[in-house]
């Protein structure tokens, strides 16, 4: 089997030029599965530690950089929170072409979060998705979950009008300069709330994350500049 690599977007349809311009997205996927127990690096699903997130495009398994949002400057690293007593920060991040429409993402969780050794006590776990790690409790860019419970795939809170807006065109988050495109950067962060977490021997709980989207089309045209993308 081959592999194929595209700078993008693949299109499909039968009139690819003009008004009646029919071609569709296809739709693209990245994915990383976490076990936040595993804390070996390289290994199929590390779930990082505490101040370290994964990169999803590492197979297996590394450790990722999240990086501070900018459209302008060269991009600074971000600091993850360590552990505290209240609450422990683990999640994931991915990198995508600026302007994605952002169609989907799936929390499946396969086991329930958890918490022994110490004097830890888990008192409830959320995912949320943004442009950068999120604060327990705040309002992510794109998406968030409820308190998590059990297994299963997780039910998406009600979106705000912003966040509607934001996953239609993801931001600039990632400044490259010169020739090299700029980037977007989605971070999922599990935010594990309780008592004594610092103290905590083990953190358990294994999680699927899908991000669903589409690469837009930056050479379509304007209803004033004809053929509509006349470049493919």
């Amino acid at each position: 089997m081959g592999r194929s690599t595209f700078e993008g977007p693949v299109l499909s349809g039968t009139n690819r030029f003009g008004p009646l311009r029919n071609v569709g997205y296809s739709q693209l996927v990245q994915n990383v599965d976490i076990d936040v127990s595993n804390t070996v690096a390289g290994t199929s699903t590390y779930g990082g530690s505490s101040t370290v997130f994964v990169a999803s495009n590492g197979v297996p398994n590394v450790a990722g950089t999240v990086y501070v949002p900018s459209a302008t400057a060269n991009p600074t690293v971000q600091a993850i929170p360590a552990d505290s007593a209240t609450i422990a920060y683990r999640g994931a991040v991915f990198y995508l072409p600026t302007g994605a429409d952002l169609d989907d993402c799936f929390v499946d969780l396969a086991t329930v979060f958890s918490v022994t050794g110490g004097t830890a006590t888990l008192t409830a776990a959320y995912v949320y998705v943004s442009n950068n790690y999120t604060v327990a409790s705040a309002t992510p860019t794109y998406f968030a979950t409820g308190a998590i419970t059990t297994v299963g795939r997780q039910s998406l809170s009600t979106f705000t009008s912003q966040q509607i807006l934001n996953q239609s065109a993801t931001s600039t988050d990632i400044y490259q300069g010169g020739t090299q495109p700029n980037l977007s950067q989605v971070v999922v962060t599990i935010a594990l709330v309780g008592t004594g977490m610092n103290t905590a021997t083990s953190l358990g709980g294994q999680v699927n994350f899908t991000l669903r989207y589409t690469q837009p089309d930056n050479n379509i045209g304007t209803l004033t500049t004809y053929p509509y993308g006349n470049f493919d």
